[in-house]
């Protein structure tokens, strides 16, 4: 087996300043209790100032007066981890969050399939980046092993004759082991991993007992080292909360793309779409505002979904300011990518078509676009429908115009011509609504094709226009 470890060194940060917050601005993420504040996580402006994870809250605002900072959100560190989880698992269906700072993927199944390591690490690197997420990857034949070559180098594979090499020089502080188990291995004047690995094991189980034996077979893959694997969620749910009220859809466009992007990540892992989804807009002392994008096909690309959400939401009047954003997708079928021809003109034409329709629904609204559908009744203005009916089907008949008029009206060309015809149309005389007409395709004085009828076996009565051809 060979692994990937994608190694998250800030993770708390980037489930922060992803969604907004200025990268470049000294801040710090504190964490445990009221009473003993600690910093869990410093950026890299913060870190220029001599704070470090570990410093009290006081000890930090002491050394840069004026430092900005905020809770770790475990929630948004959770939900970027399962968003991570599912760009691995794009690739491998053995993905693991065993570790708390790199997510886990067996790719030796995989290589033959995307054509090497290098392609899978800028598949993996492409999708963390639109994320914006801060990593280092890292190969090796052990998941442990995997995420040391992470840290020791970003990109760099280990495979079985260099694990030797790279665990022999090793610092103990970066070997992924118990602070105790530091702390006493230094006081025996030992600083590198392989001056442990050359002691007798029994000496060291003794003194260590046998978690430091175990890390260390897995480590070195002496021992099998089983993961439970992550599966995907049946569901998506993103939520974010503002630090600040917001007052206009405009302002929530950055991160509700950065959602959308992991909406994306998510459908693909899963190799499926999503058709509907709702946006709700929290509110502070009101419930929230929901707003349902929909989609005629299965879409999965970010960009195509952000234009759909942000077309709804321009139609949207607040109410209140909004305190959160909550992005929801419950019902996700199966992703069919267009089929086209050898160079793909019919499904690019179908595509641009579907993307218009879409578009055109989230700006105006669903009620005021339909797509008809045919109903098994021959009177024409009750031939289609355009929600789903009990009489749906198809009939046999004759010429019908594109323009069908909404009732029909005396035609007053007196010098038009037949065309073609009668076609005798007797309906409805079970629902009331009878009808008993003979139509025929008529060439007006101008050169125009109609579609009228007269009363069923009426030779010489009046033309009742019903449509025009095109």
């Amino acid at each position: 087996m060979l692994w990937a470890a994608l190694l998250l060194p800030q993770l708390a940060l980037d489930a922060v300043t992803r969604d907004g917050h200025d990268p470049a601005e000294a801040l710090v993420l504190i964490d445990g209790p009221l009473q003993r504040r600690h910093v869990h996580a410093a950026s890299a402006a913060a870190q220029a100032a001599g704070i470090r994870p570990g410093h009290s809250l006081a000890a930090a605002q002491a050394l840069l007066p004026g430092l900005h900072s905020a809770p770790v959100d475990h929630a948004a560190m959770h939900t970027l981890r399962n968003s991570i989880a599912s760009i691995g698992y794009a690739v491998s269906e053995q993905v693991s969050l065993r570790e708390p700072d790199a997510v886990l993927v067996e790719i030796g199944a995989s290589l033959r399939c995307f054509g090497g390591w290098p392609r899978i690490a800028r598949i993996l690197r492409t999708r963390l980046r639109t994320l914006g997420v801060t990593h280092r990857l890292g190969v090796a034949v052990t998941p442990l092993a995997a995420v040391l070559a992470a840290a020791d180098r970003d990109g760099h594979i280990v495979d079985t004759d260099a694990l030797k090499t790279m665990l022999r020089d090793l610092p103990l502080h970066n070997a992924r082991l118990q602070a105790t188990q530091v702390t006493a291995l230094e006081s025996m004047g030992l600083r590198r991993l392989g001056e442990v690995l050359a002691l007798p094991r029994a000496g060291l189980a003794r003194r260590f007992g046998t978690s430091l034996l175990d890390h260390l077979d897995r480590l070195c893959g002496r021992k099998a080292d089983p993961l439970e694997t992550w599966q995907p969620p049946a569901r998506f749910c993103a939520a974010l909360e503002f630090d600040a009220e917001l007052h206009t859809t405009t302002a929530i466009l950055f991160p509700l793309r950065r959602q959308l992007e992991q909406l994306a990540a998510f459908l693909a892992c899963r190799d499926g779409g999503v058709q509907q989804f709702e946006i709700h807009l929290l509110h502070q002392r009101q419930p929230a505002t929901r707003a349902g994008i929909g989609s005629n096909l299965p879409e999965r690309d970010p960009q195509r979904l952000f234009e759909l959400a942000r077309l709804k939401l321009d139609r949207l009047q607040l109410a209140s300011p909004i305190t959160g954003l909550r992005v929801v997708a419950t019902r996700l079928p199966p992703f069919v990518p267009l089929r086209g021809d050898l160079f793909e003109r019919q499904a690019t034409a179908l595509s641009q078509w579907q993307t218009l329709v879409d578009r055109l629904q989230a700006r105006l609204g669903d009620a005021v676009l339909s797509t008809p559908i045919e109903q098994a009744d021959h009177r024409p203005e009750k031939a289609w429908t355009a929600a789903a009916d009990a009489r749906l089907g198809h009939i046999d008949c004759g010429p019908r115009p594109l323009w069908l008029l909404p009732r029909p009206i005396p035609l007053r060309d007196r010098a038009a011509q037949i065309v073609s015809g009668p076609e005798r149309i007797e309906s409805g005389w079970w629902d009331g609504d009878q009808a008993g007409r003979d139509y025929y395709v008529l060439q007006t004085s101008l050169g125009q094709r109609a579609w009228a009828f007269r009363p069923a076996g009426g030779m010489d009565g009046p033309w009742l226009l019903h449509g025009w051809f095109a």
